[in-house]
């Protein structure tokens, strides 16, 4: 058994709104010392698999098939075996 700690972010040529909306309120609280937010996704996943490879390769497309738009986001994983 394998659990998987999958990490999407955006691109970095690609705006996110939303990163910009949080620094605006940090900012706002007086947290004038940051300079840039980027918003992303964090997932785990539990899968069985008969060894290391064969879950990396899983996740691998479970990551670009369904998990993160090729077009605009980049991914990584963490595996550990549980």
């Amino acid at each position: 058994m394998y659990k998987a700690t999958i990490f999407v972010t955006l691109k970095e040529s690609v705006l996110d709104p939303q990163g910009v909306a949080v620094k605006g309120s940090l900012h706002t609280m007086g947290y004038n010392q940051v300079s840039d937010v980027r918003i992303g996704k964090r997932l785990e996943v539990s899968l069985d698999a008969e060894n290391k490879e064969a879950a990396e390769i899983a996740v691998t497309a479970m990551c670009e098939k369904l998990f993160s738009n090729p077009v605009i986001e980049n991914f990584r994983f963490e595996l550990e075996e549980v």
